[in-house]
């Protein structure tokens, strides 16, 4: 049995880190999304699925000595993916535009690390972490360092004022591809500091090697990769799980500490705990054991064979952000539990740091070097099409981006796929790919329907998931292009007729005029 399945968007893959009840409460938690980012610039929020709506248009997408990563491909990934605006850009507020509005928060009492509760305890253990305002040094540092390859923007503030930085990877920072991308989210339970420390460090390590490593030359040449080292501020502030209205930011979304990765469903329909498979359980069981096998241990688990587990099966939680993300937003995600302690002494950062570097780097080039990419265009004018792709035998449907036409869907490699590309208004097309163990480039060409068939399918009132001005946009383009031929025969036939209403006008004018010559004396 299983949830209703549900049609996403494109295909980011996001990976998360979840924060588990019970015998997991001690574990850490971060998050790690991929998906498309918006032109929205969020405000002060109050909920993970807010600021989520809004950033990744949906909307749109662990690390952990128990921390949670949320990863995904925009695809729009694969993604975020829906489609992402530069299959990666964001178009938030830049470093420089948000600095100058900020001037009343810039001492808030958030940007401090302890502002409760001082206790000997708590201060010992965050000795050696960034505090709020540390973290946002070494973002510009690195936006200034490594401003070639990156661009840092907001994408608004917490709750207390503390404005929510995010660094993006790209050899193409800002600009929009037909390339996915992948966001990684650090830091959504506040008191789980290990990704705010973690990400950072990735962002540091593809500066300094992206020149030289093949793996993170191919992630900054063809994906766009989006980092948010924290998303409750607040929370690490006050050394406390929720944000400073005591929300718990994943297990704020509606229904739909261990060493594993896990994957969706985490929630089941009667409540009880057993497995509960999603439409693309092989794929997401492919995701978690790519992050496991290259973790230091994770795969050597005695409770979680390979190190990987669905989420159900471990047990059912209801409000999380990784169901939600993938029925709703196209996103793919995992909770990735990393340690066993929540808050380590800072001085265990560099080993964690170390047990998962490969992990991080392998997922995100997850979405370039595996599944099935491509675009889909008009037969008869040559533009793209933000049609659809599914996969037969897979409830899910992959939405096309509009402006390049790309799609991203990723697969598990070393199997045959029957691949359909619809767009309305046009023919479908299916082709049959042996998928091996690298990514498959296939590009649809959709031929029209009949006029009568198009016009029918222009009025029907699609908007295809877009704003009311967006939507309205497409449909002249799409009005123009596919009656381009009505109008040109329109236009000729209207030219013939003042053409021969001209020449009536001037023959009439001539035997006018050969009349009156005639009855003149001689």
């Amino acid at each position: 049995q299983q949830l209703p399945p549900r049609a996403g968007k494109k295909h980011p893959v996001v990976r998360r880190s979840i924060r588990r009840k019970g015998k997991t409460q001690g574990k850490e938690s971060q998050k790690a999304v991929a998906g498309r980012s918006e032109e929205t610039v969020i405000d002060r929020f109050s909920d993970c699925r807010e600021i989520l709506q809004k950033w990744c248009n949906l909307p749109v997408e662990a690390l952990s000595s128990s921390m949670k990563l949320l990863v995904g491909v925009l695809f729009s990934f694969f993604l975020a993916l829906p489609s992402a605006v530069a299959r990666g850009g964001e178009r938030g507020g830049t470093l420089s535009e948000y600095e100058n509005d900020r001037s009343n928060v810039a001492t808030t009492k958030a940007r401090v690390l302890l502002e409760d509760e001082k206790s000997p305890n708590k201060i010992a253990r965050a000795r050696g972490y960034m505090t709020n305002s540390d973290l946002e040094k070494a973002v510009k540092d690195f936006g200034r360092r490594c401003s070639n390859i990156s661009r840092i923007y907001s994408i608004g503030e917490s709750v207390n004022g503390v404005p929510l930085w995010v660094i993006e990877i790209s050899d193409k920072p800002g600009e929009e591809e037909g390339e996915p991308a992948f966001k990684y989210i650090g830091n959504v339970h506040g008191d789980e500091p290990v990704g705010r420390e973690l990400l950072i460090r990735l962002a540091n390590w593809i500066c300094d090697n992206h020149l030289k490593d093949p793996l993170v030359r191919s992630i900054v040449e063809n994906s766009h990769l989006h980092i948010l080292p924290s998303i409750n501020p607040d929370g690490f502030a006050l050394q406390r799980r929720g944000n400073a209205k005591n929300i718990d930011l994943n297990r704020d979304f509606p229904d739909q500490g261990a060493l594993v990765a896990n994957y969706p469903w985490d929630g089941t329909s009667d409540g009880r705990k057993h497995y509960y498979l999603c439409p693309d359980d092989d794929t997401f069981r492919f995701l978690a054991s790519t992050y496991s096998q290259s973790h230091r241990n994770m795969s050597l688990s005695t409770e979680f064979p390979g190190g990987i587990t669905n989420g159900a099966f471990w047990y059912p939680i209801y409000g999380a952000m990784q169901d939600w993300n993938y029925i709703h937003a196209g996103c793919f995600e995992l909770t990735l539990e990393v340690s066993d302690d929540k808050w380590p002494m800072i001085d265990e950062i560099p080993t964690l740091w170390e047990h998962n570097k490969m992990s991080l780097l392998n997922l995100a080039a997850s979405v370039l070097k595996t599944g099935v990419h491509g675009r889909i265009f008009a037969s008869d004018s040559g533009t793209p099409l933000p049609g659809f792709i599914t996969i037969k035998g897979i409830n899910y449907t992959v939405n096309a981006g509009r402006a390049f036409g790309d799609y991203h869907r990723l697969l598990v490699p070393g199997e045959r796929y029957e691949v359909m590309a619809t767009m309305p208004g046009y023919k479908s097309k299916t082709t049959t790919i042996s998928l091996g163990e690298t990514a498959m480039t296939v590009d649809f060409i959709l031929d029209p329907e009949t006029t009568t068939e198009r016009y029918l399918w222009r009025t029907s009132g699609c908007n295809c998931g877009g704003s009311s001005s967006s939507s309205s946009k497409f449909g002249l383009e799409m009005f123009w292009t596919l009656h381009f031929e009505v109008y040109v025969v329109i236009i000729i036939l209207l030219f013939w007729f003042l053409i021969r209403r001209r020449l009536k006008s001037n023959l009439s004018n001539d035997k006018q005029h050969a009349a009156r010559s005639s009855l003149l004396p001689a």
